[in-house]
């Protein structure tokens, strides 16, 4: 027979410490627009999340990629304002993938976070959204991921490069990242299993899915900017976009090999050509025929050292083994 438990061992037993979603929001340049946006995310999440679990705790981690403006400063008031705001900033622009790297770090190493939920601070990821994400999260899920249901009022010439990286991604690496956003919600185990992940060349989005963690999904509209214009340019983008696609595929380099098979079916083209022209006695004088062949197989061969040199970088950005990021030195402090 078992033994009758007293009532503290049995409180002991049933009660349980109340979960931590930390909200993670990247931030460069951004001072005009987080004094209302910031709070207004908080506020929205808090209500949503302590109505499903009361006594969740909310926080929301700003993590400041070096901004040039007075994003820092304003930061540093709101958190005078509000201890469930926190931030931390980088020395100088690191760039919007070490941030997200830096804010699930500092979330599960420094604020005990059970939950982390990545988010812009523009608004163009509703805030709204994360209480259905919670709800996923509470149901088991360990990784919930938002997607895009339409791109707002983006513009044809983004959108077609858009579904362009997305395509040549899919196809280099063989993972499906249509619609996908950076908008995501990790359990703490999930996002341990991403900072497992060493590289320096990161892609948020194509880890997780990398991962194959599952999980569930929403859909939501991008809802236009809260202010201001995006700060990504789009040679910008196709930068990114071209980082991204390396750092996950080795495909790129089948294209040398593509090109030089491509060059030499043309050589073996003309070659036949200039032999039959000969014979029948149509030859032509002059170098028409040399200097196309030079500016095709210069051409080729530069785009061939062009692709191989990218992965050149990525190797030297590797075995160089620099940190992710580096924090301002007045962030090194513990928390409150």
């Amino acid at each position: 027979m078992t033994p009758p438990q007293s009532p503290s061992s049995s409180l002991q037993a049933t009660t349980q410490p109340s979960p931590v979603l930390v909200l993670v929001v990247p931030l460069f340049n951004e001072a005009t627009l987080i004094a209302r946006t910031l709070p207004q995310i908080l506020q929205q999440v808090r209500a949503d999340v302590q109505s499903r679990t009361p006594g969740a705790q909310v926080l929301l981690l700003a993590i400041d990629d070096g901004s040039r403006d007075d994003t820092r400063s304003v930061l540093h008031d709101l958190a005078l304002h509000d201890a469930a705001i926190r931030f931390a900033g980088f020395t100088r622009n690191f760039g919007k993938e070490a941030a997200i790297h830096a804010g699930l770090r500092l979330a599960v190493d420094r604020f005990n976070a059970d939950v982390v939920v990545v988010i812009d601070g523009d608004l163009q990821h509703p805030p709204q959204l994360v209480g259905a994400m919670w709800a996923h999260w509470c149901d088991g899920h360990r990784v919930v991921e938002a997607v895009k249901r339409s791109r707002g009022d983006e513009g044809a010439l983004r959108r077609m490069a858009a579904g362009l990286f997305y395509d040549a991604f899919s196809r280099a690496s063989g993972l499906s990242l249509s619609q996908d956003t950076d908008f995501k919600l990790l359990d703490r185990s999930a996002v341990q299993a991403v900072l497992q992940l060493g590289e320096r060349s990161r892609f948020f989005r194509g880890i997780v899915r990398w991962l194959g963690l599952g999980g569930a999904r929403v859909e939501f509209d991008v809802a236009p900017r809260a202010g201001g214009a995006s700060g990504w340019s789009l040679s910008g983008l196709a930068g990114y976009a071209w980082r991204n696609v390396t750092a996950f595929s080795s495909a790129p380099l089948r294209i040398v090999s593509l090109l030089g098979a491509f060059g030499l079916l043309l050589g073996v083209v003309l070659a036949i050509k200039a032999l039959w022209d000969k014979l029948s006695g149509h030859a032509l004088d002059g170098f028409s025929t040399v200097i196309l062949l030079q500016i095709i197989f210069s051409s080729l061969v530069l785009i061939s050292l062009g692709i191989i040199g990218s992965y050149i970088a990525r190797i030297y950005d590797e075995i160089k083994q620099r940190p992710h990021y580096v924090l301002h030195p007045d962030d090194e402090a513990p928390p409150r």
